[in-house]
C-alpha cells in the first residue's frame, strides 16, 4: 500500500482530547479497507493531543498532522482538512470517536456502485460505564433515516434521512464539494447540523445504509457539547443550527423533508432542551427555547400530530415559556 492508491482521506479535528485520541487513531488503522489517509487537525490543543497526532504521523505516512496556532472550532478544523484533499472521497472522524473497523469500506464501496455524491451510515453512542465505555443502541431516528439500505435516494424520496445531521456517518465525493461549494459553518457550535441539510438539497442522489459505521463519545467528563447545552450560549447555538438547517429545506422547497424535520425537533429536541430549562436559574434560557418553539410549531402541519405525549407535554411546556 502506498499513499499514491489512496482513495479516502479522513478528516479528524480534536482539541484537548489526549485521553480518547489514541483509540480514535487506532480504529482507522484498523480499517479493512487501507488505501486511506488521514488529517489530523490539532484545534491549539493544550494537552497531548498534538503529540499523540504527531507519534501517529511517524508511525504511518497515511496519516498528515494540521497544527491550528489558535482555537478556531470544529467548524474551522473541518475546513482546514478540506483544503488538503486531493482523494476521490472524504470522510470525517472527530478524536474523541471510533470508527467501526468496516466503516470505509462499505461507504466507500456502495458509492461505488451507486455512483451518488455520498453515503450516510448509522451510529450509535458510546457512554460511561465504570472505567470505560460501552456502545448503546442504534436509536429510532438514527435506524428511520438509514434503513433499510436505499441507493440512489433524494431527499424528497426520503425525507426522514434530515434526521442523520452529522459529519461523521458520511462519506462523499469530493467532486460533489467542489461542485456546490460546500464549506462548514465557522464560529458557532453544531455546525455540522446546517452542512448536513445543505448536503441532503444539494446532492443529485445520495445513499443510506444501516450498518453502524461510527461510535460516538458521551464523555465520562461530561465536556461533550451536547453535555453543556445548559449553557444559553450553547443554547443559542443550537437552535440556531436547527432553524438554519430547517430554512435549507423550506427554501429550497424540500417540503416533506423539512416536514419531517420540524417532527424530530418537536419530538426529540424541544422535549430535551425543556427538560433543562425547567428548573433552569436564567428566565433568558426559557425565553430563547419559548420563542424557538412557538415558531416551529407555527410553521408546522400535520407533523405536530401524533407526537408521543412526553414530547406533546414538554412542547406545551415551551411554547408557554
Amino acid at each position: 500500500m502506498t499513499l499514491a492508491r489512496a482513495t479516502v482521506t479522513v478528516i479528524v479535528p480534536g482539541h484537548d482530547v489526549a485521553p480518547y485520541a489514541q483509540e480514535a487513531i487506532d480504529s482507522l488503522t484498523a480499517q479493512t479497507l487501507t488505501h486511506w489517509r488521514a488529517v489530523l487537525v490539532d484545534d491549539a490543543s493544550k494537552d497531548a493531543t498534538g503529540e499523540i497526532f504527531a507519534a501517529a504521523c511517524s508511525a504511518d505516512p497515511r496519516f498528515r498532522v494540521v497544527t491550528q496556532d489558535r482555537r478556531r472550532g470544529l467548524g474551522a478544523a473541518r475546513n482546514a482538512g478540506l483544503d488538503l484533499v486531493d482523494t476521490e472521497f472524504i470522510g470525517f472522524l472527530d478524536a474523541d470517536d471510533v470508527l467501526e473497523p468496516g466503516a470505509l469500506e462499505r461507504l466507500v464501496g456502495v458509492l461505488r456502485r451507486s455512483g451518488s455524491d455520498f453515503a450516510a451510515g448509522a451510529y450509535v453512542r458510546l457512554h460511561p460505564e465504570g472505567t470505560g465505555y460501552t456502545p448503546g443502541p442504534v436509536q429510532p431516528w438514527v435506524a428511520a433515516a438509514t434503513d433499510p439500505e436505499r441507493l440512489g435516494t433524494t431527499i424528497d424520496a426520503h425525507p426522514e434521512a434530515t434526521s442523520n445531521i452529522v459529519a461523521w456517518s458520511k462519506v462523499s465525493r469530493r467532486a460533489f464539494w467542489e461542485r456546490t461549494g460546500l464549506r462548514f459553518p465557522e464560529g458557532m457550535l453544531y455546525e455540522d447540523q446546517v452542512l448536513a441539510q445543505r448536503m441532503y438539497a444539494a446532492a443529485d442522489a445520495f445513499d443510506v445504509v444501516p450498518d453502524v459505521v461510527v461510535q460516538w463519545r458521551i464523555r465520562a467528563d461530561g465536556s461533550s457539547i451536547t453535555q453543556r447545552e445548559a449553557a444559553l450560549a450553547v443554547l443559542h447555538d443550537c437552535l440556531d443550527a436547527m432553524a438554519a438547517g430547517l430554512a435549507v429545506l423550506t427554501d429550497g422547497g424540500h417540503s416533506a423533508a423539512a416536514a419531517a424535520r420540524r417532527r424530530a425537533i418537536l419530538s426529540m429536541d424541544v422535549p430535551r432542551l425543556a427538560g433543562i430549562a425547567t428548573g433552569h436559574p436564567d428566565a433568558a434560557y426559557r425565553s430563547a427555547l419559548g420563542a424557538f418553539t412557538r415558531d416551529i410549531w407555527d410553521g408546522s402541519g400535520a407533523e405536530r400530530d401524533g407526537l408521543p405525549e412526553a414530547s406533546a407535554a414538554a412542547v406545551e411546556d415551551a411554547r408557554g415559556w
